[in-house]
């Protein structure tokens, strides 16, 4: 009789624990609040810090979809820029970051220097990122403007692509100079800009 109840006792843990299984199985997706995911490389070396208040995980493509998100990027274990957009998202294994929406990217070396554009993609196997869409770069030097931008993290030079417009932030606001060029390439760590032109000459314009 003992081990008749036993078993009616046993029988209905293990139907429930079946049950949940495949309840979870069903779901194909999983929210996550006030997200902070670490990202190393295979040496262990510090590649991301992602922060999300609202993220959500779909299990079937295995991407995660974040809003308001903040990317702090890491060279060498140490802080190296800070990324914000209005929402991202993070694939292929955690490999490739897509940020899109009021995209602003900071140095941490040079925070005066404000790089925004629309969209922001970085497959972190590579050291490059991709800026596309309305990419301005602007400080209280000069305003670079184009389409699109790749920002190379291993030289921190931004190469902008044709076309694009410069310009030099003057103190005195009716004394301006202009230049539109096919390429223009800043280097973050001494503000200097270069231009290069292929099929035309490099035009300029000075206001006074």
């Amino acid at each position: 009789m003992n081990r008749l109840y036993k078993l009616l006792f046993i029988i209905p843990l293990i139907i429930i624990g079946c049950k949940n299984y495949d309840i979870d199985e069903k779901y194909s997706s999983q929210s996550i609040n006030d997200m902070n995911m670490n990202i190393f490389s295979r040496d262990g070396e510090k590649l991301l810090l992602i922060k999300s208040p609202y993220s959500n995980y779909d299990k079937e493509t295995n991407k995660f979809n974040l809003k308001e998100t903040t990317i702090n990027i890491y060279k060498d274990n140490k802080l190296e820029y800070i990324i914000n957009s209005d929402n991202s998202k993070l694939s292929n294994n955690n490999k490739l970051i897509e940020l899109n929406g009021n995209v602003l990217v900071q140095a941490i070396n040079q925070q005066d220097d404000k790089l925004t554009a629309n969209t922001f993609t970085w497959n972190i196997q590579n050291s490059e990122y991709i800026l596309v869409g309305n990419v301005k770069l602007e400080n209280n030097l000069v305003t670079l403007s184009s389409n699109k931008a790749i920002l190379k993290k291993s030289t921190n030079v931004i190469e902008f692509f044709n076309p694009v417009k410069y310009k030099i932030n003057d103190s005195i606001k009716e004394n301006r100079y202009e230049i539109n060029s096919e390429n223009a390439f800043y280097n973050i760590n001494t503000k200097s800009v270069s231009f290069k032109s292929t099929g035309s000459k490099v035009r300029s314009k000075i206001y006074f």
